[in-house]
């Protein structure tokens, strides 16, 4: 414990409040970094609409000085399902922010630490989501550019105070950009052209009257696809029509495509426009007034240049036929229309343990690595050898997936 330092736990709505505040102070000089929204910050903190609390716990802390300012907050949790498919059970620290103190960032280390071995945990992650990884998920490492949509953003220091701590990496969580008007590859070309010679195949974008049939086409794609690797569980009904209530709102039909072989949906590839762009200066708020900013930066004036891709799969029968370049093909065929807003594409959330996705997006979208977001993992145990995160594996009574 640092005498001039206290750890304060976040259990009322004045502290939440400062939770929440204490990075837009922390920033205040840093032009890339984007406050999130309030609103999907605290829903993970909320039992209500956090599944994860329904075999697990959370919690929050604040690090002030002696003056009461605030210098630091973290949160830790742990989810018995998740923690017992690691080799050591394995909880998570999360939503740490810290000025450039070893010291301070120790604190808030250890409060996690503690917190974790007292409930049988043996290890943790960090900086990571208590909920899915696609949000708020890693330490920025390279690529200190604006972060998308609920992706994490962090000073460079940050890294040294987790290493200097005793994590290791676990994992490199890569960001890919492409610049649309590029293009893909020849290859991907040639391929897609091959397929689409075959009338059996079509690819299409978003139709207004076939969207009650869209959410249970996602989830019966998603389910084939990712079902073949190691440890992914499939989506339920209620988990898919959230997702695809959530694109709906933002989406843009020009960034929004399914593929299908004999009207049976066989692959998709959903983009959506990056909102992160538009809700500067929003300071985490989304009150009625931002609500109607949001809708005319997104609808009217078109500010949104930049897409995301959300999910990108295809069925494992028609894998390594041409349907990934021609879903592909299919997306830059739109984009070479007058009118196209969007000037460049990002994909988040590749990890350095599945090298297929990589290659895919290499060699066919001609993605470039623009952001690296570390997952570290610390163990309790400081005799337990650290190993790294396993490369992806395939089951092999099936054939292998795109993702």
């Amino acid at each position: 414990m640092h005498p001039d330092y206290q750890l304060v736990e976040v259990n009322s709505r004045k502290l939440i409040r400062e939770f929440l505040n204490f990075p837009s102070r922390l920033y205040k000089n840093d032009k890339n970094w984007i406050r999130p929204l309030d609103i999907e910050v605290e829903k993970v903190f909320d039992p209500k609409q956090n599944k994860m609390f329904l075999t697990g716990e959370a919690i929050r802390w604040l690090l002030v000085d002696k003056s009461g300012k605030t210098i630091g907050r973290v949160a830790a949790f742990y989810e018995w399902d998740s923690a017992k498919k690691n080799e050591q059970l394995t909880g998570g620290i999360g939503f740490f922010e810290c000025i450039n103190d070893q010291k301070a960032a120790n604190m808030l280390f250890d409060a996690g630490k503690n917190w974790l071995q007292k409930r049988g945990v043996q290890a943790m992650d960090g900086p990571v989501n208590f909920g899915d990884r696609d949000h708020f998920w890693g330490c920025l490492a390279e690529g200190f550019h604006e972060p998308v949509y609920n992706m994490p953003y962090n000073f460079k220091y940050y890294n040294e105070l987790f290493e200097n701590y005793g994590f290791k990496n676990y994992f490199n969580q890569y960001t890919y950009r492409k610049i649309i008007a590029d293009g893909a590859s020849d290859s991907t070309h040639e391929k897609a052209l091959r397929l689409l010679r075959n009338p059996d195949y079509r690819f299409e974008n978003y139709r207004k009257e076939k969207e009650a049939d869209y959410g249970r086409e996602f989830i019966d794609i998603y389910n084939k696809a990712w079902s073949q690797f190691e440890g992914v569980k499939p989506i339920t009904p209620e988990e898919g029509n959230a997702l695809f209530r959530m694109v709906k709102q933002v989406m843009d039909k020009r960034a929004f495509y399914y593929g299908y072989y004999k009207d049976e949906p066989i692959a998709i590839f959903i983009m959506i426009p990056d909102i992160n762009q538009l809700i500067k200066g929003f300071n985490g708020k989304l009150n009625l007034w931002n609500k109607i900013r949001l809708f005319a930066r997104l609808r009217i004036f078109h500010r949104c240049d930049r897409l995301m891709g959300l999910v990108f799969g295809v069925v494992p029968e028609h894998q390594g036929k041409g349907v990934e370049s021609a879903i592909i093909y299919r997306f830059e065929q739109e984009s070479y229309k007058p009118g196209f807003p969007f000037i460049e594409l990002q994909m988040n959330w590749i990890g350095d343990f599945n090298p297929l996705m990589m290659k895919m997006v290499e060699r066919q979208v001609r993605g470039k690595i623009y952001k690296t977001h570390i997952t570290y993992r610390y163990l309790f145990d400081r005799s337990k050898p650290f190993k790294r995160a396993e490369k992806v594996s395939i089951k092999r009574s099936k054939p292998k997936a795109s993702r």
